[in-house]
């Protein structure tokens, strides 16, 4: 089950616990980030590795009747679910964006899928974005992850979000956090929040950190 499809099925499940409004609010799956921005031996990014770590109400419905006895789901069990979640994210570009000197990078179909469930009970999905096209990171590159819609939000670890993989000498990687929200974009978000209205289409990337790669 897809991480949207699965979402909308746990509103009625949220309203039982607290008021409609609170239960519909924006946004309603926490996702936090790490990637690898991967090279190849011209000194190109190839591609992007994700790893993706839902919050525990998300997780809890994902592994709802795979697990048995308290033990974690085996990565076999759930490689359906990171099947199904991976395949409905290509209608949404992924919620990544990819830019090489300010032009936005395709990407190919999609790797590497998996998804395992820690010792905490959280699940995390892991799956690698080949890029259609090599690019530069010469005039920089930036990598961006989040939802426009500010269905999902995503935020990049604390520490060590993001890595540079076969990168060449002298590659340098920043990682800038989104501006503070001007007083009437955070009504908006507020007013969103007790409506259940989603805040905006470009919202998600007003919120979403922005890692910069530049190389040589």
């Amino acid at each position: 089950m897809s991480i949207l499809s699965s979402v909308r099925l746990l509103a009625p499940v949220l309203a039982l616990l607290g008021s409609a409004g609170a239960a519909m609010a924006h946004p309603h799956v926490f996702v936090v980030v790490k990637s690898d921005v991967l090279f190849d031996a011209q000194g190109k990014v190839s591609g992007v590795r994700h790893s993706w770590t839902f919050d525990e109400m998300y997780s809890a419905f994902a592994t709802t009747g795979i697990s048995q006895d308290g033990k974690p789901a085996t990565d076999a069990q759930l490689a359906p679910i990171a099947e199904t979640n991976v395949g409905d994210l290509a209608e949404f570009g992924y919620f990544t964006v990819v830019k090489s000197a300010g032009q936005k990078i395709e990407f190919d179909k999609p790797t590497d899928i998996a998804m395992s469930e820690g010792k905490d009970k959280l699940v995390t999905l892991r799956f690698t974005l080949p890029l259609k096209q090599a690019a530069s990171a010469g005039k920089a590159l930036t990598l961006q992850v989040y939802d426009p819609s500010y269905f999902v939000s995503f935020d990049f670890e604390k520490t060590n979000a993001v890595k540079l993989v076969s990168a060449p000498a002298g590659c340098t990687l920043n990682l800038a956090q989104p501006n503070a929200l001007q007083e009437a974009e955070t009504k908006k978000l507020s007013e969103a929040f007790f409506t259940g209205q989603s805040p905006g289409a470009d919202f998600g990337v007003k919120l979403a950190g922005r890692a910069v790669v530049a190389c040589p």
